[in-house]
Parts: C-alpha cells; structure tokens; sequence
C-alpha cells in the first residue's frame, strides 16, 4: 500500500497527541469546502441516475464535451491501464505515487522521466500531472498540445492528471481532450483539492467517446453514488463560490509562501493549495523537520526521493499561528537549505 498524506490517526498514536488537536497540512485539499447542502432523502433511496444533470453541469464547468463521472480520479488511475493492451509507458518523476505501479500491475512497461525529458519520450503513453504533484512544477499548453500532436502521428497517447488546476487553470486542456483537435488527449479532474471534496469521491475524466465507453465497461454500473453526484451537480453550478473560493486560496497561498520564507524553508514550487520546500540536506533533514513539526501536532506531508516537505493551507487564525510558532522554534543548525 503506497502512502498518501492526511493519515491523522496513525500520527496521533505515533506522537502521543490527541486527534482533535492536530492540524492536517499533508494532502492539499483545500481546508474550506464546499459547503454541503441538504441531501433529500431519496437521494439517499434511489440508485444513481445518468440523467441527474450532473454531467451537464460538469461539461459547463470545465468547458468539455467528451466528460465521464468517476468515483474520483483515482478510479481512472487504477482503470485506465486496463484499458490499454501492454504499452510503454513514460510517467513523470517525481510525481503522484500512484501512476506507476497501476500501470505496472496492469501488465506495461513503464519508465520514469524528469519535466525535461518526458514530453520528448518515445513511448507509447505519457503520463503526467499539470500543475504536478508534488512539486508543482506546470507544463505551457503550447508544448503539450505539440507532444500531443507528435504522438497522435503514431497513435500514441497522452494522459494529463490536472487535479490541481482548478484555480491554476491557465494551462489546463481538459476543454480538448477527446476533440478533434487532441483526439489522443485524456485528462483527469478531481472535485477533492479546490472543492475541498475528497470523502466525497468525485471525479472527472475526459476523453473521446470510444475511450470512455471501454473505460466504462471496466468500471461497470453505478461507478459514482447518488449523494455524491448530488452535492458535486450543485458545486459545479456554484460559480459564486468558486469566485470567492478562487480568491481566499490565492490569498491564503501567498501569506503560506510568504510565511515559510521568513523562516528559512522557502518553497521551490507551489500550487495554490500547497507549498513545496525541497530540503537539500537530504532525507535525513526532511525527517528532522517532520518530526518537529508532528511533535507540535502539526501533520505535513515527507517525501524521500527527493527529499522534501509539502505544506498545505492552515484553515484558521489559530492554525496559522501554530504553525508560525512551530516554524520560529525550527533547530538553527538545520535552515541552511541553500
């Protein structure tokens, strides 16, 4: 089982520290969601239904016509694989843990390449996160619409993960895949970082219609439940919302980015919901700086290879001052990350 962030229970008896007073800054969902509206109750009776106008309002929000509701896009990672017969397939790196080993097990042969290699790589699938995750890093629409192109000559494919783009959306391509002009391009959306959703399970995939129907038959009937297609229906169609909510994460990334700078971990990319900070020193460091911070009851996301930290939007006054407090206690001998 691959680690994920936002396991708060395994911390709480690592550490010693009650549930309630931690502050989960490890998984990059937005810390105000989507206000939940009242479910009806034969929302909760009735089996799912295509005809809900969920799938209408998601093609209005993200501008595409080609759109299939998943049980978040996770669903589709482990998926989509199958739909392939064995491939070579290039996956950036470093990036989401679970791209790999999905294609892995379904049988390919898969590659890791660095941002400057993978849209140049000669196999028959690319896969990528834009912005990426964890680093942030993003790719221009220009050069994936070109790699797409490049690929689509030798009918070959190109998957785009952008789960985090719903506020960083300037390079998002999920209104072509599936078109004329990108027929090769599948892209995933996820309602669980910018509508701050995760439990709920929502996501998107978008692809040409005969790439969906195959993926459909792998996923069988009733893939999304009711509840769920329900409240993502209304925040889909929630544009003021989103106005607002497009706005306090903008603002709260840049006092996040300003904040970890004043303190020595200055971030080397970012989304707006989060903040990465490589740690040069090694794994051994961004141990050390986990470890600090988990012993303050303050739960931030460690990675090894490379080494670095990932830091998530606090959602209260209160939050940000722990976290400053915890910052400002930071071992001196440990800030030199140049």
């Amino acid at each position: 089982m691959l680690e994920h962030g936002g396991k708060l229970t395994a911390a709480s008896q690592q550490f010693g520290i009650p549930l309630s007073d931690w502050i989960d800054l490890s998984t990059g969902i937005a810390p105000r969601p989507y206000p939940i509206p009242a479910i009806p109750a034969e929302v909760w009776q009735r089996l799912p239904e295509e005809d809900d106008g969920l799938l209408e309002a998601a093609q209005q929000y993200y501008g595409a016509s080609h759109l299939m509701p998943l049980n978040g896009s996770q669903a589709a990672i482990l998926v989509l694989p199958r739909v392939f017969s064995p491939r070579k397939v290039a996956v950036l790196t470093p990036t989401y843990s679970e791209y790999a080993p999905a294609w892995h097990a379904a049988g390919h042969e898969v590659s890791q390449c660095s941002a400057d290699d993978i849209l140049d790589s000669v196999a028959d699938i690319i896969l990528l996160a834009n912005p990426n995750n964890p680093d942030g890093k993003r790719f221009t629409q220009q050069d994936l619409l070109a790699a797409s192109e490049r690929l689509c000559i030798d009918r070959r494919w190109l998957i785009i993960d952008e789960a985090f783009a719903d506020v960083d959306d300037e390079q998002a391509l999920v209104h072509l895949a599936g078109t004329p002009d990108a027929p090769n391009l599948i892209v995933l959306r996820s309602m669980g970082k910018f509508f701050g959703l995760a439990g709920a399970r929502v996501g998107f995939c978008a692809a040409r219609p005969d790439m969906l129907t195959r993926l459909a038959r792998q996923l069988g009937p009733w893939s999304l439940g009711n509840p769920a297609r329900f409240v993502a229906k209304v925040g889909l169609g929630d544009t003021a919302w989103q106005i607002n909510q497009r706005a306090y994460l903008r603002q709260a990334s840049t006092r996040l980015a300003a904040l970890l700078g004043r303190y020595g971990l200055a971030p080397g990319g970012s989304t707006v919901l989060f903040q990465y900070v490589p740690c040069d020193k090694g794994a051994g460091q961004a141990a050390r700086f986990y470890d600090h911070f988990a012993q303050r009851g303050i739960l931030v996301r460690r990675f090894t290879q490379p080494a670095a930290l990932r830091f998530g939007l606090p959602d209260t006054e209160a939050a940000w001052a722990r976290l400053e407090a915890a910052l400002r206690s930071l071992p001196e001998f440990d800030l030199n990350l140049a």
